[in-house]
């Protein structure tokens, strides 16, 4: 598969792995690869989320708000201040007993070479396949990687969404990048 991989998004790839070797985890979750798609400099995803007014850095900062409880989501945080939980509160007591970043990463270092992908990872490539194959692509760039992202359950999607960015939004900047 990895064959079809534009440069980009092979860099998106490299990228999501050093963020998940940089927090010290022992897998590539779909956040990595979103924060990969982020920090490649001029990447495709870049643009489109720029275009969308969805900026790199915000998406960064939010990513590492993301890491800092836990992988617990703005929608998740949402749900549980229902139930009269305070997300927040008990990050800032985890992080006053543990130290700061106490949930953001697994807290062992991980070891040098490869980092393997979470399942939810592994179905955003695969996601990304289906994508590139639906709209007809002989490759499989970071616009499809975006699409993969944005159509699945979890923290990305949500933090998209919170920003109006959903699956049919995506899909139509894509195809007018493609139409022009």
């Amino acid at each position: 598969m990895f064959e079809r991989f534009t440069v980009d998004a092979r860099m998106a790839v490299v990228e999501a792995q050093l963020v998940a070797r940089e927090l010290g985890s022992r897998e590539i979750s779909p956040q990595d690869v979103f924060a990969g798609l982020a920090r490649t400099e001029n990447g495709d995803a870049q643009r489109l989320l720029e275009q969308l007014g969805v900026s790199r850095d915000e998406v960064l900062a939010e990513l590492e708000r993301i890491r800092r409880r836990g992988g617990i989501s703005d929608a998740d945080v949402e749900a549980l201040t229902e139930f009269g939980i305070d997300v927040e509160q008990i990050v800032e007591r985890v992080e006053q007993t543990h130290g700061p970043g106490a949930l953001a990463s697994s807290g062992k270092r991980t070891r040098r070479g490869h980092i393997p992908f979470t399942v939810e990872a592994k179905k955003t490539l695969e996601l990304s396949l289906r994508e590139a194959v639906k709209l007809g692509d002989k490759h499989l760039g970071q616009e499809h990687m975006l699409l993969a992202l944005v159509q699945q359950k979890g923290a990305v999607a949500d933090l998209l969404a919170a920003r109006g960015v959903d699956y049919p939004t995506v899909r139509r900047a894509v195809g007018q990048r493609e139409a022009g």
